[in-house]
């Protein structure tokens, strides 16, 4: 491990950490260390960073700005590469939108709103990165990517990069192709935008930004919705109708606000926020029947 951090460094790749607490960098802000966590500044960059990575056959992931995203206690073993500044570029070119990995979903969907673009409204309100939300086909109110992604440039293990049109990403329920067959890096996404009215756009955005931050916890720590919806039922209101709001384990507490949130109250660990997953798991099944499935993605040791 230690030769191949030198060889980062050497390298010049952007910012090379060891042992650093994943809990800096989700926005639950729970989660052990890194065995190495890498920021590259570039596109050129990141694939020199995987070129070493292959080499010194060290087990990797990674990651946005850490929504949707929960690391145990133990950390990760092995390189989590963070995706954002030097991979955030932003090109508009009429209806088309050509942006970077990195780039703030929020902010993009602030952005385009105010220059009368329509698409992104359903976004307004979603942390997380424009790679995070293509990789895990990131939606709310009736829309996802896959209605605007024209295609996305993906950087795949061996260091070959290929533009996956949206048919070849096999969008579907909160996943896509790379949870499912292709293990990649989102750098880049081309966006199919529509323009039109930009009051209309920018109030429609404001709504649901409103509406997120009036039903949603997102003022805590926490890491986003917990469990998929098992359509037809919404997996808040089965939590909510099981009296589980406000129920605690350790500092993880299910939100009273929204039920399929929990939040940190301070000094969770990993460790409660899973225990109190596995509860109301147990909970749903003996109730209803059903297996909620976790939207969240979990990883790190001992898991």
């Amino acid at each position: 491990m230690k030769a191949m951090v030198n060889e980062l460094l050497s390298a010049n790749v952007g910012k090379v950490k060891e042992m650093e607490p994943l809990s800096n960098h989700t926005t639950i802000k729970v989660g052990g260390p890194a065995d190495v966590l890498i920021e590259p500044d570039s596109v050129e960059n990141l694939k020199k960073t995987m070129a070493i990575i292959k080499k010194h056959e060290v087990p990797w992931r990674a990651i946005g700005r850490g929504s949707n995203l929960l690391v145990s206690d133990e950390g990760v073993e092995g390189v989590v590469i963070k995706i954002g500044e030097g991979l955030d570029e932003l090109h508009v070119d009429g209806e088309t939108v050509t942006v970077g990995g990195g780039y703030s979903l929020v902010r993009l969907a602030t952005l385009m709103s105010k220059q009368g673009l329509s698409g992104l409204e359903f976004a307004g309100g979603i942390p997380g990165s424009v790679g995070g939300a293509v990789y895990m086909n990131a939606g709310a109110h009736g829309s996802d990517m896959s209605q605007i992604v024209k295609r996305a440039l993906i950087l795949f293990p061996d260091g070959m990069m290929e533009w996956l049109t949206n048919e070849e990403m096999q969008f579907a329920y909160r996943t896509s192709v790379l949870q499912t067959k292709r293990r990649g890096i989102c750098i880049a996404a081309e966006l199919q935008l529509t323009s039109g009215n930009r009051e209309e756009i920018v109030a429609k955005m404001r709504k649901n930004k409103d509406y997120r931050r009036e039903t949603q916890p997102w003022d805590k720590p926490c890491a986003g919705s917990i469990f998929r919806n098992p359509l037809p039922q919404y997996a808040g209101k089965l939590i909510e109708e099981a009296g589980l709001k406000g129920y605690t384990i350790g500092g993880a507490k299910i939100s009273e606000q929204h039920a399929n949130f929990i939040v940190n109250t301070g000094k969770a660990k990993a460790k409660d926020v899973l225990d109190l997953i596995q509860f109301v798991k147990k909970t749903i099944y003996e109730l209803h029947g059903i297996h909620l499935r976790t939207e969240v993605e979990i990883i790190g040791r001992k898991l």
